[in-house]
């Protein structure tokens, strides 16, 4: 679903900081794996050093993100609670973003209505337009002569987008949870071989050189 719809259901926009942590640890990881691939053909203390680092600060992005997503999980429902409020305020027109952000989720989600095709019978847009039709976004798309009409129901997509729109999170936030254990492991290996290169490394001797 895209980013600048789907605010609009949400109750604050905090709820995308899980993504955001996510993202960021893997542009440390990418620049890990790049340094990773020149410390291949250079020995160097410092850039094992540096390597370490960015694994470090990586782990920290993804221990912050997978626990914003864990936090956000559990209270799903409070957080698209605004989901009705901008239901109410469709109006139809393709330049209100309300109107905008509930066709774009009812045909991306196939979904209707925020717990099904009946709550539309309950807004003003329904009623200024005749009481005959839903948003053709309802429509199923297994049937191309849909035109909204309530007195054809099994033409319309049967599933509410609040239950659809919670799965859908649910599905984002588990999957930054457990990609950021799954990264999490192979970053301790990483870290514990780069440990035992550096501890198997000779100190450089330094010679002190007397001035006369």
């Amino acid at each position: 679903m895209k980013y600048r719809h789907s605010t609009l259901f949400f109750s604050n926009i905090y709820i995308i900081l899980p993504a955001v942590f996510a993202l960021t640890s893997a542009v440390f990881l990418l620049a890990s794996g790049c340094l990773g691939s020149w410390l291949s053909l250079r020995d160097s203390t410092f850039l094992q050093g540096l390597f370490v680092y960015l694994l470090v600060v990586a782990f920290c992005l993804e221990s912050t993100a997978s626990a914003l997503a864990y936090f956000h999980s559990i209270k799903l429902d409070s957080e698209i609670a605004p989901l009705s409020e901008v239901f109410q305020k469709y109006t139809g027109s393709s330049q209100d973003p309300n109107s905008r952000a509930v066709d774009s989720t009812q045909e991306e989600l196939q979904c209707c209505g925020v717990h099904d095709y009946r709550d539309w019978l309950k807004t003003s847009w329904f009623n200024h337009t005749g009481g005959l039709c839903v948003p053709h976004s309802c429509c199923n798309s297994t049937f191309p002569s849909c035109n909204g009409t309530v007195n054809q129901p099994w033409q319309l997509n049967q599933q509410g987008c609040h239950v659809k729109l919670e799965v859908t999170l649910q599905f984002v936030l588990s999957f930054i949870i457990w990609c950021s254990l799954l990264v999490f492991l192979v970053e301790v290996v990483l870290i514990l071989t780069v440990t035992q290169l550096m501890s198997d490394q000779p100190f450089m001797e330094h010679q002190v050189w007397d001035k006369t």
